[in-house]
């Protein structure tokens, strides 16, 4: 199997943030998340290395708690990324296969094109592999300096390039596949002398050939998956990269998504066919959304949802760690959290599951049996369960379980004083 090597040490200062930048999220995932989990999604990698530095701890506590095949290495202190990437030379000491090489603050890379990265370096017999893009724009980027046969000869960067090479188009997208066995020792050989003073991943180019390695450049079909984040304006033109790759997915799929420019979609939500997201709808985390519903518009799904066919969820209403059989309707101003709900439901206007303990700080769940009815402005107070059929009263607050086919009221009674108002005008 092949090992990933991820380079998530960075303060990235230009964040102006407490939040170490790989930890820095996108529909509530870390930036580091998205890589990892592109890498993982190959298929071919069994190992990853994320080499951490700034705030290293809670870099190292994200990975631990997420990620079972993954690691941390400190680097510290921090001389440049082929400093970073020696890091793991204790751990590999043995491995001969191939590694690869990523920025831990690039969460456009798809599993997809990292593949078709490894079988190009393979099928080329490649000892060094690098990935470029054609930039119009270059500027700021190392640039790809290839040999007359087209393979690569050296990566300069911008500001050690002379006037020639800062001309060229095709630059170093940072991401590397390379014969681990055959370029480890390269790290033990890099030098300082250039205008940053470290020690430059990049020079492990020049290196190989000067060791008679092969080395070759993969050229990317889509320059998005290599968009690095470095300040929030580039976290918030992540975002709409990466809402508008998901939501044209889901357009190809079959889902009517009536305006994509305010409607919100985590990758890593499903939905199904002829569903309607209608705008201003924001679906955060992992759900999984039937056929046939109705979302919004001003819906929020926080994550956990699971929505089966033809629920309908409306305008103002929030949906979180909840399920929903299908022929269910929540259509106006309600809250539904940890909570398990039937089928040919009915939940007025202004219901909320009231799940929280502020106390205890514990969430329980409510269950909603078939066919129950929640009047509007109804509070349901969990631990609860609405038993088969049940109708709940408008301005209801439901405190204990309630059996099947009952109704329940909680209002105080009517009281109507005549002439109240002239006698105190």
């Amino acid at each position: 199997m092949i090992k990933s090597i991820i380079l998530g040490a960075g303060k990235g200062t230009r964040m102006k943030s407490d939040t170490p930048k790989v930890l820095h999220t996108i529909f509530d995932k870390a930036l580091l998340g998205y890589v990892i989990d592109a890498v993982n999604g190959t298929k071919l990698v069994d190992e990853n290395y994320v080499i951490v530095g700034h705030q290293a701890e809670e870099v190292e506590n994200y990975v631990k708690s997420n990620y079972e095949n993954s690691k941390c290495v400190l680097q510290s202190p921090q001389l440049g990324t082929g400093h970073a990437v020696s890091m793991v030379l204790p751990y590999l000491k043995e491995f001969e296969g191939e590694a690869v090489i990523l920025c831990g603050d690039t969460p456009l890379i798809t599993s997809e094109t990292l593949k078709e990265f490894i079988e190009y370096h393979k099928s080329n017999n490649s000892d060094i592999t690098v990935m470029s893009a054609i930039f119009d724009n270059p500027t700021n980027y190392g640039r790809i300096i290839r040999n007359s046969d087209g393979t690569l000869n050296s990566i300069v960067e911008e500001k050690d390039a002379t006037a020639e090479q800062k001309a060229v188009k095709e630059i170093n997208a940072g991401i590397y596949c390379v014969n681990w066995g055959k370029i480890k020792a390269a790290f033990s050989e890099l030098k300082t002398n250039n205008a940053q003073g470290e020690y430059y991943l990049t020079d492990i180019i020049k290196w190989g050939n000067e060791n008679k390695l092969r080395v070759n450049a993969y050229t990317l079909k889509n320059n998005e998956e290599i968009f690095g984040i470095n300040s929030k304006a580039n976290l918030a033109e992540a975002y709409k990269l990466l809402n508008h790759r998901v939501v044209k997915q889901h357009l190809d799929n079959g889902v009517t998504i009536i305006d994509p420019d305010t409607t919100w979609i985590s990758p890593e939500t499903e939905i199904g066919a002829d569903t309607v997201i209608y705008p201003s709808c924001y679906i955060n985390g992992k759900n999984k959304i039937g056929s046939h519903c109705k979302i919004g518009p001003y819906a929020h799904l926080r994550g956990g949802v699971v929505l089966e066919d033809y629920v309908k969820v409306g305008n103002f209403v929030e949906v979180k760690k909840t399920t929903i059989k299908p022929h269910t309707n929540a259509c106006h101003l309600t809250y539904l959290g940890d909570s398990e709900i039937g089928s040919g439901v009915n939940i007025g206007a202004g219901t909320i599951t009231a799940n929280y303990n502020p106390l205890t700080g514990e969430k329980s769940k409510t269950i909603i049996k078939d066919n129950v009815k929640i009047g509007s402005n109804s509070v349901l107070v969990a631990p609860v369960t609405i038993e088969e059929g049940a109708n709940v009263g408008a301005l209801s607050v439901i405190t204990k379980d309630l059996p099947a086919w009952a109704l329940a009221i909680t209002r105080a009674p009517l009281r109507v004083l005549e002439n109240w108002v002239s006698k105190h005008r």
